[in-house]
């Protein structure tokens, strides 16, 4: 199968969705290089940061059913529906969920004296997004559907 095989199919819906989290992962990396001036490989499959790969693939996703099927469509308007709860809950739940992490891990070091081993190990605290960041990775999802589209529709 070629790429102008999954113009307006839904093997185009999931190109967009995965490839979009990957590229949107990629920049975060790179961002993080540039800011930190420090190589970590991690930072390609952890979550939070800038921008949000989770927004970026959901907004691709709905954008790209909406290219297809039509903005005015039920399943583009199922696709927008699940693309807010997964940015809803990267600010919200699981934002709070980290800065929960960073409260628990701080009374852990006072109480264990800097050993956090003995209580189990550190809590990851970088859960979630800020709104700027699931705003931008939905930014950046809807120009990547697009560019991906009109790209696919050249080679049709």
């Amino acid at each position: 199968m070629n790429f102008s095989q999954i113009y307006n199919t839904g093997y185009e819906v999931i190109f967009v969705a995965f490839s979009g989290i990957i590229l949107a992962q990629t920049v975060k990396f790179i961002l993080h290089i540039i800011m930190k001036r420090s190589l970590d490989l991690r930072h390609l499959i952890t979550t939070g940061g800038m921008p949000s790969s989770h927004s970026a693939g959901v907004m691709g996703l709905s954008t790209t059913v909406g290219l297809i099927r039509g903005f005015d469509s039920i399943e583009f308007a199922i696709a927008l529906g699940y693309a807010f709860i997964v940015m809803y809950d990267a600010a919200g739940v699981r934002r709070a969920a980290g800065k929960q992490a960073a409260c628990l891990n701080k009374i852990i070091m006072d109480l264990y004296k800097q050993d956090l081993q003995e209580a189990g190990g550190r809590l990851k605290e970088l859960l979630g997004h800020t709104p700027l960041q699931v705003f931008v990775g939905a930014i950046f999802g809807i120009i990547y559907a697009y560019y991906i589209h009109i790209f696919l529709s050249k080679l049709v």
